[in-house]
């Protein structure tokens, strides 16, 4: 039986990502402290030079993090684009600033035109960011901030290790987040790091003694942690079957895996585990996978370079050069009936994801909550309307699998 090709469930969790969770249950001692935490920061040090590296246990806290950091707060605005995750907003909600939203472009990341727009003398950052792994147009954003004095602070949860102009994505800021969700570009199922340019000498200091004044996670939350990669080796083969799909629901509602968004988030409330630091546990789960980034980009780039050759006919897909260094998290398109595509491929084993079906996703999140105006970004709405995204962590003989032909007739 063929385990389910999947855009959203776990896709980079494989055989040697389970021994680690298993190995790592055993060994309580290194849950909450040990090396593997340094070890992590040092990496991304190492990768962007002249940023400091500070870690946390969500992309969410390290975002909210940041913007404490450059003593943003009551008063300020950030803007943020609409077409994202609650997570976005809510960070800057937890600091008692209020984020604006700006609409979109074709790439669906931030239009800089409809951002500068939203300037207003109370806006002291923009945060960029990079969607399913697609470069935002930088040189317009870093103009556009050094022209206002705001901060730029990339949202690279989607794009660790992709590149704009032969640079990395995270490398043009003055701050940038990474998350390390379960389904993200490497997965300790949560976790995230901030890095702030040596140039905010200040912001460095404030962001590490705010991460050295957070506590660790609950031995309970980092066991939910690595029981998922344990979990998904045997909901991802039976969820074709249904079991699968049930096994997951009950295994969350049960508190043995943990939601990868809580409730009290879609009405712009902070979860008691927001912030708090990374558990070396979860570093250690992550080190794997930074030391196979590469050819994950190069797996995720191949089956995109396909899927957009397949669909440049149907006008669904994204094209041009800014894709040629993307890291295609996920590839998305457009279609005329997305739930009904979803099915038809579900049907078929393939998973289809759905960033983001709603305009700030997921399904129910308060609008009101979070400040978001309804017809305020028409793309946005738009796009959420009709995208479904096609999964690219597989090999090029899957990713074939992905479009057959009952597919195509489908696409707007």
């Amino acid at each position: 039986m063929n385990t389910i090709i999947s855009a959203s469930l776990s896709p980079n969790t494989g055989g040697s990502d389970v021994k680690k969770a298993v190995s790592l249950l055993f060994r309580p001692r290194l849950w909450q402290r040990g090396p593997d935490i340094g070890r992590t920061e040092s990496w991304f040090r190492m990768r962007f030079r002249g940023y400091s590296a500070v870690s946390f246990n969500s992309g969410r806290s390290a975002l909210m993090a940041v913007l404490r950091s450059f003593g943003i707060g009551p008063g300020d605005e950030v803007i943020v684009q609409a077409f994202t995750c609650v997570a976005v907003p809510n960070s800057v909600l937890w600091t008692g600033a209020t984020p604006v939203y700006a609409d979109i472009d074709r790439y669906y990341n931030m239009d800089p035109e409809d951002a500068k727009k939203k300037i207003s003398p109370r806006t002291k950052a923009i945060i960029v960011q990079h969607t399913f792994g697609i470069p935002a147009d930088m040189d317009a954003f870093r103009t556009l901030c050094d022209d206002n004095t705001i901060m730029l602070i990339e949202d690279c949860a989607h794009a660790l290790g992709a590149k704009w102009k032969g640079k990395l994505l995270g490398s043009m800021g003055d701050a940038a987040v990474f998350s390390f969700g379960r389904d993200k570009a490497v997965s300790s199922v949560f976790g995230g790091m901030a890095i702030v340019r040596d140039t905010h000498r200040d912001a460095q200091r404030k962001l590490l003694a705010f991460q050295e004044s957070l506590p660790f996670p609950s031995w309970f939350f980092i066991v939910q942690q690595l029981l998922h990669p344990i979990a998904f080796a045997v909901i991802l083969p039976l969820y074709t079957l249904g079991i699968g799909k049930l096994l997951l629901v009950v295994l969350q509602r049960l508190h043995v895996l943990s939601f990868p968004v809580y409730p009290s988030e879609k009405q712009g409330k902070r979860p008691g585990i927001f912030p708090e630091r990374y558990p070396n546990a979860l570093a250690g789960l992550l080190l794997p996978q930074l030391g196979k980034l590469g050819a994950l980009i190069r797996l995720r780039q191949t089956a995109a370079t396909y899927y957009e050759a397949q669909l440049r006919g149907f006008g669904a897909g994204v094209s041009g050069e800014r894709l040629r260094d993307a890291g295609f998290l996920r590839y998305p398109i457009l279609v005329r009936d997305p739930e009904k595509v979803r099915k038809t491929a579900q049907a078929r084993g393939v998973l289809l994801g759905n960033w983001y079906h709603n305009i700030i996703d997921p399904g129910g999140v308060n609008f009101t909550a979070v400040g978001y105006r309804k017809g305020s970004c028409p793309e946005a709405e738009k796009a959420a309307l009709s995208i479904i995204n096609l999964p690219t962590t597989l090999p090029l003989a899957r990713a074939r699998a992905v479009l057959e032909e009952r597919l195509a007739g489908s696409f707007a």
